[in-house]
């Protein structure tokens, strides 16, 4: 992740669960909204309901790979939340990555 910085603070994520625009997909929720930082900031959030720890480790990595290899196409600027849903566990990046592919287009 080369010019993106992770989302840390809970006031972040609830600024763009409440504030921000979402595109939903049965493997993957995405919240977005601009920064003024000039770089993209990426936050992943995987509930209990994902599964045990392996499961919810298995989503957030699938997602961070996703993301890595689309971010060099990515437009620069954003605040980006992904939130797994319980399908993603069992996605494979492939997977993940049209979908992500997808939302960015459309975003």
């Amino acid at each position: 992740m080369q010019n993106t910085i992770s989302l840390t603070e809970n006031r972040d994520f609830r600024r763009l669960y409440h504030r921000g625009r979402s595109m939903v997909h049965p493997c993957l929720v995405l919240y977005y909204a601009r920064n003024r930082l000039g770089r993209n900031r990426i936050g992943i959030t995987t509930s209990k309901k994902i599964g045990k720890a392996v499961a919810r480790n298995r989503a957030r990595r699938v997602i961070r790979e996703a993301y890595r290899q689309l971010e060099p196409a990515a437009k620069t600027g954003w605040d980006l939340v992904f939130v797994a849903r319980s399908r993603t566990s069992g996605c494979k990046t492939g997977d993940i990555l049209r979908v992500m592919g997808g939302m960015f287009k459309s975003a």
